[in-house]
Formats: structure tokens, C-alpha cells, sequence
């Protein structure tokens, strides 16, 4: 039979508690006993010796069996409580107040007898009962000299049987069987008065056990509202448990949703790339067979129109997949940052020259400003030129003919610098801005040109810069252009 924690820390207590009773009880017996016994034989401890002394047939020192019994039953009378004995200088038994055939022993032992005589050891002193072959009592005992030869030892037992029966009979009444029933029905009290304590702290460790059970019953996916509340800032342990394991399931949960989400998300982006592909690879594979088929009745012309559409189509392809490989590799952490002290100013010249031609054609006016200064940052230099050629390829498509992009560099700390990107184009609506970097997203205000674009240039773009401890953060109103921004340390 399985027991709870609160069953067997009860059992256990009680155990415990039962034992701790015992030794009590004995221990509170034992010292009772042993304090009474010194207290008796210190109030009689010169009694022997003042009846040897005041008694004259004791003082003389003389024996004899009949007057000694007569005077033995004579203070038998006075003391009911007390046994006399006259013993030889060896302990044997000489004469005793006792009736015949009571007496078991035929000597006592004198080593208790010389020990009290000579105080070398603290009360109680116990001394061979002579009514009985195992038991010992207290006694009194004196020396009976004659002419200061030791002639034997007046023996006395303190509390004797009739005592013992007196008192056996106090015990057995009802003043001690109801002290009994008082001390025990106040253990029991007590005892139940843990209990309770027990299972009043042991409460919210079975709370926690039936949350962790009902996770478990519904394969560790329950709703945060399913769980009982918990205190997380009281001082009980188990409630600080029980809040850290409700949030900690709420964290579960919350990832759980998120993977769920991630994971839809890259079937709808495998989903969306395997179209991107099949179309240039289709169009690839159609102008090829086309050459291959029709080869001798084609022209020179039409050859190499079909050879020059086909090479854009696998550039596009090409285009496609790099960037498929370079998020995949972004999402794993599988990049390896080669960061370094360069001027920015460099950088960014060298971009805008690359797209000069491609900003000219369309009339679009390309600027940096300010036009001169000697910032230098820290930074992967291939990174960052990786992140400006997508904005400005983006800015570049979406700003209509004499429109204007900038590039604006400002302090923003004696450690941090802050880059603007921004453009006159199309612009994004709001609601649209939370989006615009996730993979394969494309915003409505969009504008499609001549080239294949996969919607992954931003979502890379962010990836990168987080990589480089920065954000890449987007500002934008309809009609009214869109302005990109990240910032970078300076060396």
C-alpha cells in the first residue's frame, strides 16, 4: 500500500512520539524512585544507630536470640514500615522480626553495609533484601560493639514488604488511575495538536502534487487558468514552488504555442519557396529543351535570346536559393561574426556607389550625410554591407522615379552611433509594420520589377543585425516614405 507524505511523516511522528512517551515515563519513574529512596534513607540513615545505643541489650553487645526477636517484634510494633535484623561480623543471619519461613536469604552482603558506614558513595545505598534472592532496598545499618570488638550489625530494610504492599495498593487506586488518564489524555492531545500542525504545512505540497498530476494527466498541455493559484510572495517554500512551477509551465506553454506557430510558418515559407523555384526552373528547363530540340532551325538571334534568358533565370534561381541558405544558416547560429575596427564612412561610399547606376536610372537622388567623417565602428564588415545592399536594394524598388534616398549618420552616445536609412517611396501602412520582417512577407504597398524577389532580404537583414547585438528597427506612413535604422559601436 502506497502511502502519501503526510501518512508517513504522521506514522513516523507517532512512532517517535510513542518512544519519547516511554523514555519519559521511565526516566520520570527512575528519578522518582531513586529521589525518594535517598530522601527515605537520609531521614533514617541514623536509626540503626540510635536504637544499638539506647537500647541496653543492644549496647552491651551481648546476643540473645529470644530477647533480641522480643525486641525486633517490639519495634516492628512502632514501625510497621521497617525489618530488623541482627547480622554476624560475616553477614550471616543471626536474629529477624520476621515470621518464620519468610526469610530467604542466610546472609547479606557487606560491601553495600561498609560503603554506607563509610559514606563512599551517595545515597540511595541498596542493600540484599533478605525476604527476597534478587531484590535490594535501602536500610540503616549500625555496628554493635562490645569492649570495641565488632560482636555484628544491627541490619534494618526501610520500607519493607508491608510497606511495598501499602504502597502497591495507593498506586492501584483511583487518584492514580485517573493522574494516569489526565497525563495520557493530555499526550493524545498533544499528539493530536501535531497531526493537525502536520497536515496544515503538508497542504500546499498536496496541492502541488495535484497540479503536477493533472499536467500529467493531459500530456503536460493544460491551460495556466487550469491551475490553483498560488502566493509567490509568501515566505512558504512550497508556495514559492508551486508559483515558480506555474510559470514556468506557463513558459512551457507559451514556447510550445511559438513552435507550433514557427513550425506552420516554415510550411508555409517551404511551401512558397518550392513555387519561387519550381517558376525559373521551369522557364530554365523550357528554353534549354527549346535549344537542345530546335537547335539547327533556330537563328543566331533567337539562340542567344533564349541562351540570355535562360543565364537570368539561373542567376535568379541562384539568387534564391543563396538566400535560402544564408537564413537557414542565420536561424541555426551557423555564422561565424569577424568583427573588427574599420570607418564607417568607407563602408557606406562603397554601397552607394555600387547602386549609383541603379539609383541614376530611375532618377532617384542617393546621399549620405554628412558627406565627410571619421567615425569608426566595431563591427563584421561583411555583415553590415550585407544588411545596407538589401535596404538600399529595397529602397531602390520602392521610390518612384525622382525620389530621394538617404543615408544619415549621427552620434548618439560616446559609444554608439545610429544609422538611418531613409527613402521617399511607397511607404508601409501600420498595420503592415510588424510583419514586414518575417520571412516571405511582402508588404501591399509593394512594387514588383524584372527580378525575382523571394521576401527574405529583410527578414536576413535583422537576422544579421542581431547577430552584430543591434536591432534593426522600421519607421514608415503611407505615401510618405519608410526610414530603417540600427545602431553600432564605435571603436
Amino acid at each position: 500500500m502506497k502511502l502519501s507524505l503526510y501518512q508517513r511523516l504522521a506514522i513516523s511522528l507517532v512512532l517517535v512520539f510513542l518512544l519519547l512517551l516511554s523514555m519519559l515515563l521511565w526516566g520520570s519513574e527512575y528519578l522518582h524512585r531513586n529521589t525518594r529512596l535517598a530522601a527515605e534513607q537520609r531521614l533514617h540513615l541514623g536509626l540503626a544507630d540510635h536504637l544499638v545505643h539506647d537500647n541496653p541489650l543492644l549496647a552491651e553487645g551481648s546476643y540473645d536470640h529470644d530477647a533480641l526477636e522480643n525486641l525486633f517484634h517490639t519495634l516492628m510494633l512502632l514501625g510497621p514500615s521497617f525489618e530488623f535484623y541482627y547480622l554476624d561480623p560475616q553477614g550471616n543471619i543471626l536474629t529477624y522480626s520476621a515470621d518464620p519461613g519468610l526469610v530467604k536469604r542466610q546472609q547479606v552482603d557487606l560491601t553495600p553495609i561498609k560503603q554506607l558506614l563509610n559514606a563512599q558513595q551517595d545515597l540511595p545505598v541498596l542493600g540484599d533484601d533478605p525476604r527476597n534472592l534478587t531484590k535490594h532496598k535501602i536500610f540503616s545499618v549500625a555496628p554493635v560493639m562490645r569492649n570495641e570488638k565488632l560482636q555484628g550489625y544491627l541490619y534494618m530494610i526501610i520500607g519493607g514488604q508491608v510497606y511495598d504492599s501499602i504502597l502497591a495498593g495507593i498506586k492501584a487506586n483511583r487518584t492514580s488511575q485517573d493522574f494516569a488518564l489526565i497525563g495520557l489524555g493530555t499526550m493524545l492531545f498533544l499528539l493530536f495538536c501535531l497531526l493537525a500542525l502536520f497536515r496544515f504545512f503538508t497542504a500546499p505540497l498536496r496541492r502541488l502534487t495535484k497540479d503536477i498530476k493533472s499536467v500529467q494527466q493531459t500530456a503536460f498541455n493544460i491551460e495556466p487558468q487550469q491551475l490553483q493559484h498560488w502566493n509567490e510572495v509568501s515566505n512558504n517554500e512550497i508556495q514559492q514552488l508551486g508559483s515558480a512551477f506555474a510559470t514556468m509551465l506557463t513558459r512551457i506553454q507559451q514556447q510550445f504555442n511559438q513552435l507550433q506557430q514557427i513550425d506552420n510558418q516554415r510550411r508555409t515559407l517551404l511551401a512558397d519557396l518550392s513555387h519561387d523555384l519550381r517558376t525559373p526552373l521551369a522557364s530554365l528547363q523550357g528554353y534549354i529543351e527549346t535549344l537542345a530540340i530546335n537547335a539547327n532551325s533556330l537563328s543566331q538571334q533567337e539562340r542567344q535570346r533564349f541562351i540570355d534568358i535562360s543565364l537570368k533565370n539561373a542567376r535568379n534561381l541562384k539568387h534564391l536559393i543563396d538566400q535560402i541558405f544564408e537564413l537557414a544558416y542565420l536561424e541555426g547560429g551557423q555564422v561565424t561574426l569577424n568583427q573588427e575596427s574599420f570607418p564607417l564612412g568607407e563602408l557606406l561610399h562603397d554601397v552607394v556607389a555600387k547602386f549609383a547606376l541603379k539609383a541614376q536610372a530611375k532618377q532617384i537622388q542617393l546621399q549620405v550625410s554628412p558627406t565627410q567623417f571619421d567615425y569608426q565602428v566595431f563591427a563584421d564588415i561583411g555583415k553590415l554591407e550585407r544588411v545596407l545592399t538589401n535596404l538600399l536594394d529595397n529602397a531602390i524598388r520602392h521610390t518612384p522615379t525622382n525620389g530621394q534616398i538617404e543615408i544619415e549618420v549621427s552620434a548618439q552616445s560616446t559609444n554608439k552611433l545610429r544609422i538611418d536609412l531613409r527613402d521617399s517611396g511607397v511607404g508601409i501602412s501600420e498595420s503592415e509594420l510588424a510583419f514586414i520582417f518575417d520571412a516571405r512577407y511582402q508588404a501591399s504597398t509593394s512594387t514588383t520589377d524584372k527580378s525575382l524577389h523571394a521576401g527574405l532580404g529583410l527578414a536576413i537583414s535583422r537576422k544579421l543585425m542581431m547577430l552584430l547585438d543591434s536591432d534593426l528597427k522600421v519607421e514608415s506612413e503611407l505615401g510618405r516614405g519608410t526610414c530603417f535604422s540600427f545602431e553600432l559601436k564605435r571603436a
